[in-house]
C-alpha cells in the first residue's frame, strides 16, 4: 500500500461503498464469519482515513440494511458490538479530524447500546467542516422511498404540498439522505457482485457505478484511489450531449490536484 495520491481531473464530492464480502473472505480462509466481520472493521477506519486524506467530502458506508435484521441472532448481535466499539473507539479521531458524524436510516431499530454513543457522537460532532461521515443503519432503498410517499402523503392531506406541484425535486426532499446528505456522485461495491442491493435506489440515478472484485476486508487506501482514478475518467452527461457537457462543466463533481 502507498500513500502517494496521483493528480486527478475530477473528485466526487459524495462516495458511498456497500461493503460486502467479509463472509466470503473469512470462508475462504478456513475462518469463521465473525472473523470476517472484525477485519472488515479494520478496513472501514483504513477507507475512512484514506478518504479523508484525498479529499472526498462526503462518504455514506452502507453499514447495516434493514434486511441483515434477519441473519442469525449471533451474527446480528457481534455486528452490533462491532458498531459500538467502533463508535467508542473512533470517537476521538472523528473529533480530532473535524469529521461530522450523521446516519440514515431507521436507526430507532438499533439496540440501545449502540443507538447512545451513536446519538451522542452525532451531537458532538454536528458542528464539524471537515468531511462527513454518514454510516447507512438498518437502512432499505425501497423503505426509505415508501417512507418518503407517507410523509410526503401527510403533507399533501395537511395542505402543505398541493399534488399537482410533486415532481422529483419535491419528492426528493422527503427522503432523510436528501435532508443531510449532497447528491451521489459515485456508489462502490466490493466482492464482485454487480448490483446494488436495495442501497440508494433513488439517489444511484445519475451516480456512476464501480464494481471490484475485491472483498471488503482486502479494500483499502490503494483499492480506494483506484475507484477515484475510473471516476475522474468518465464523463457525466445527466441526458445531455458531451458537447453540451463541455460547454457548461459537469455538476456534481469538483477539479482535483491530489498531494
Amino acid at each position: 500500500m502507498t500513500d502517494d495520491v496521483p493528480a486527478l481531473r475530477t473528485l466526487p464530492r459524495h462516495v458511498g461503498i456497500i461493503m460486502d464480502g467479509n463472509g466470503r473472505w473469512a470462508r475462504s480462509r478456513g475462518l469463521e464469519r465473525e472473523d470476517g466481520h472484525e477485519r472488515g472493521a479494520d478496513s472501514v477506519r483504513t477507507v475512512v482515513r484514506a478518504a479523508r486524506k484525498v479529499g472526498v467530502e462526503v462518504l455514506t458506508l452502507f453499514a447495516f440494511s434493514s434486511q441483515n435484521w434477519d441473519r442469525p441472532h449471533e451474527e446480528v448481535f457481534h455486528l452490533m458490538e462491532l458498531l459500538r466499539r467502533y463508535l467508542v473507539q473512533e470517537r476521538a479521531e472523528i473529533l480530532d479530524n473535524g469529521i461530522r458524524l450523521t446516519t440514515v436510516g431507521d436507526t430507532k431499530r438499533l439496540p440501545e447500546y449502540v443507538r447512545a454513543p451513536l446519538i451522542e457522537l452525532m451531537a458532538a460532532s454536528a458542528q464539524n467542516q471537515g468531511m462527513t461521515l454518514c454510516l447507512a443503519l438498518s437502512y432499505g432503498g425501497r423503505e426509505m422511498i415508501a417512507k418518503a410517499a407517507r410523509d410526503l402523503c401527510r403533507a399533501a392531506i395537511a395542505g402543505q404540498v398541493n399534488p399537482d406541484d410533486i415532481n422529483p425535486e419535491v419528492f426528493e426532499s422527503y427522503l432523510d439522505s436528501a435532508k443531510v446528505l449532497p447528491p451521489l456522485d459515485l456508489l462502490i461495491r466490493t466482492s464482485g457482485e454487480h448490483r446494488i442491493s436495495n442501497f440508494f435506489l433513488w439517489e444511484t440515478a445519475y451516480a456512476e457505478l464501480y464494481f471490484t472484485d475485491k472483498q471488503w476486508p482486502e479494500f483499502g487506501h490503494d483499492e480506494l484511489v483506484e475507484a477515484l482514478q475510473a471516476y475522474s475518467k468518465r464523463e457525466r452527461r445527466f441526458g445531455m450531449t458531451s458537447e453540451q457537457v463541455r460547454g457548461s462543466g459537469a455538476r456534481g463533481s469538483k477539479a482535483a490536484g491530489l498531494d
